[in-house]
């Protein structure tokens, strides 16, 4: 049978992908919200400075527009409710990049030219993460470094976690899920390698470790039954 330690890893993966869809939800609730504060900085309003007209004296001002030879806004500095906001736009007035940062941390959003979040690289409390979207503003891939270790989690056109790889003290892992999310595969490794085959109704079917260079194979009936082992 599987080391205990081997079933510690393999469950902590199982627990870590789970906590993993729900980041990708909350992702794209944040995404709102970071869209509402870009149309409020977005509106240009009039600079109040402090002794204009003395040079090499600090200007202060709620915010600053940069606007092209024909009075197009290039970019907008202003400070929004959580926190100071950078908003960059293209040749069309679409908003490009927005660098901010509140209480959470520092955050840059990159947009394509339809307007759909493409990058997102930020600094949280929990550690720094990159989400990567596709051209329908899915989320499709998520990069975290939190206290325990890095994690990677691909997702489907979806938003469904199909896969998710990461490495803590624990040792390195590696999970597979079907178009539903449900886990069909675990890949972990600690003392040796472990490899977990799941049906469709999430049961155990085929375990396979190596436990101290001694490979261990078990089948498993839909009750979860050991039919066979070896040795």
């Amino acid at each position: 049978m599987v080391t205990g330690t081997t079933e510690e890893r393999l469950e902590k993966l199982e627990r870590t992908t789970r906590r993993y869809r729900l980041v990708l939800a909350g992702i794209g609730i944040a995404v709102l919200a970071c869209a509402v504060t870009w149309v409020v900085i977005g509106t240009a309003g009039r600079a109040q400075a402090q002794n204009p007209g003395e040079a090499g004296k600090v200007i202060r001002a709620n915010q600053f527009v940069l606007e092209d030879e024909n009075g197009k806004a290039c970019a907008v500095l202003g400070v929004a409710k959580d926190g100071p906001v950078l908003s960059l736009y293209d040749e069309q007035g679409e908003l490009r990049a927005v660098l901010d940062v509140d209480k959470d941390g520092p955050g840059l959003a990159l947009r394509d030219e339809k307007g759909e979040l493409r990058v997102w690289l930020h600094v949280a409390k929990d550690g720094p993460g990159l989400t990567l979207g596709d051209e329908k503003g899915k989320v499709r891939v998520l990069l975290h470094v939190a206290k325990d270790g890095p994690h990677l989690t691909f997702a489907d056109e979806r938003g469904k976690v199909r896969a998710c790889l990461d490495v803590d003290e624990l040792g390195a892992g590696l999970s597979l899920h079907d178009e539903n999310g449900e886990t069909f595969g675990l890949l972990a490794s600690l003392l040796g390698p472990g490899l977990i085959l799941r049906d469709e109704n999430n049961k155990g079917r085929i375990m396979l470790t190596v436990f101290k260079d001694e490979p261990r194979l078990a089948l498993f009936d839909e009750h979860g039954k050991v039919t066979w082992q070896a040795p």
